[in-house]
């Protein structure tokens, strides 16, 4: 009889080749070495697996970034855009066309938080990548977040100031509240903005003091230098005829604002609303004109400058003077006003 010949036995996984037990069989089958099979998993398959975790970290990670990319892109050109991205006051209701340097700053904005959200994702796409390619070799995770949860919260309780301050201006850039050469009053502190960060904005007052202002601290701002500005002006009159000066004066604004070299300041045409006040030297009266937020300042003294020009070319600012009695003490034999007994003397 023919003897049968004794057949090769597979060799059996160890644990470990249990989750690539095909993969195992064949190196055995091509090679025939059991050691080799038995290894296979962590020559072969465990690299292979946190090389293809890197690959598609890196993919992940140039895909995100490209879309950051253009998403900022998008926003910062001219268009409807994104609208969280988009300038605050384009999104205000009845806007004003942005002037020439609002384009500049919006494109600076948007760079500005495209590199944040860039410096985010990698942050987050390198953490998921660590914590994949420990748990391929097999390190236990459980005690290193754990640890990290521990750590989170020391350091949230420790340093919340300035979590509150990197948050309060990441919010600040993408609500777009103020930027760099904006004119701001932020609570005690009124001035021009210098630097904007995440943590610290720089404020530089009319005296040439430089304010360094945490952005958790601020809790209320107003910005002088968005959309439109409102500039009032009141100029006394005395006791004189309110309509005469009244046209006086409107005849002077009206001259501003038809003026080639001022009228692409303003955006309406000025008004004297009539009396603000009554003082003892006589009636008040305001005059506004509606400009562009950075030309207010210029404008406000240009028309202080013809409004006062016009009351003297009519001659209401010497019938003002003429008007005013100043009573002053007489002197007496060199006594500077008094009497012979140190009384006061006749008037």
């Amino acid at each position: 009889m023919l003897q049968s010949l004794p057949v090769p036995r597979q060799p059996s996984p160890s644990a470990d080749c249990q989750d690539a037990r095909a993969v195992c069989e064949q190196i055995y089958d091509w090679t025939g070495l059991n050691w080799l099979a038995e290894g296979s998993y962590f020559l072969l398959v465990k690299p292979l697996r946190i090389l293809l975790i890197v690959l598609l970290a890196v993919l992940a990670r140039f895909l995100l970034h490209r879309l950051i990319s253009r998403i900022t892109r998008s926003a910062a050109t001219p268009g409807p855009g994104i609208a969280i991205l988009r300038p605050l006051r384009s999104r205000i209701a009845g806007s004003l066309t942005p002037a020439p340097g609002v384009s500049e700053r919006r494109r600076a904005r948007t760079e500005a938080l495209g590199s944040i959200l860039r410096s985010i994702s990698s942050a987050v796409i390198f953490t998921i990548t660590v914590m994949m390619v420990l748990a391929e070799l097999g390190v236990n995770l459980a005690p290193i977040l754990a640890g990290a949860g521990i750590a989170g919260l020391a350091i949230g309780f420790g340093a919340q100031n300035l979590v509150r301050d990197f948050l309060s201006g990441l919010f600040m850039l993408f609500e777009d509240q103020y930027g760099v050469g904006d004119v701001v009053d932020i609570g005690e502190v009124v001035g021009t903005v210098e630097a904007v960060g995440l943590r610290i904005t720089t404020v530089r007052d009319a005296q040439g003091v430089v304010w360094y202002i945490r952005n958790g601290e601020i809790v209320r701002l107003g910005n002088k230098s968005q959309g439109w500005a409102l500039v009032m002006v009141d100029v006394p009159v005395g006791f004189t005829s309110v309509e005469e000066a009244a046209e006086v004066l409107r005849g002077a604004a009206a001259a501003l604002a038809g003026d080639e070299q001022w009228s692409d300041d303003i955006i309406e045409a000025p008004e004297v609303l009539g009396v603000e006040q009554i003082t003892v030297d006589g009636a008040v009266l305001r005059t506004t004109v509606k400009t562009h937020s950075e030309a207010q300042w210029r404008v406000a003294r240009e028309l202080r400058r013809r409004l006062t020009e016009a009351l003297h070319a009519a001659g209401i600012a010497d019938r003002i003077s003429a008007g005013r009695v100043y009573v002053r003490p007489t002197a007496d034999n060199g006594t500077n006003g008094t009497g012979e007994n140190g009384q006061p003397g006749p008037m």
